[in-house]
């Protein structure tokens, strides 16, 4: 027979945890996860982001992107029924990515696969070093 003590080597920090998130003033603004989650990366040549939005039609999403900003917005809509627990997010949702590059918007390409909206923002005129000649006079 094993017996797991494992959880009354943890009741400290379980304790902790659990007054923590009935007695922290910020506790509501946990729940206040930004949503969609995404990921950022960026090349030479152009930033790459990544959105997961499982259960979103491309129907009821809308990207927009201005000179600083990339706009992500949309509806997830909960299918009918009843439910006795929810733990996925619905709901109208919008999220704003703040890119401090020059972008060149004509060729912004976006494209959805398994729940994952990927947006390709082809930089602007990439700034490399340049040897400038000084003329004499």
């Amino acid at each position: 027979m094993v017996i797991d003590f494992g959880s009354f080597y943890n009741f400290p920090y379980e304790f902790d945890k659990i007054f923590n998130d009935v007695f922290n003033p910020h506790h509501h603004r946990r729940r206040n996860v930004s949503y969609p989650p995404l990921n950022i990366a960026e090349d030479g040549n152009n930033i790459y982001i990544r959105a997961e939005i499982p259960g979103t039609s491309i129907d009821d999403m809308e990207i927009t992107i201005t000179a600083k900003d990339l706009v992500i917005k949309g509806e997830r809509k909960l299918p009918e029924g009843r439910y006795f627990r929810q733990e996925r997010p619905s709901g109208v949702f919008q999220r704003i990515v703040s890119i401090n590059t020059p972008i060149d918007a004509d060729k912004v390409a976006a494209s959805m696969k398994d729940g994952i909206l990927s947006i390709i923002l082809p930089k602007a005129g990439v700034t490399v070093p340049r040897k400038v000649d000084i003329a004499v006079e």
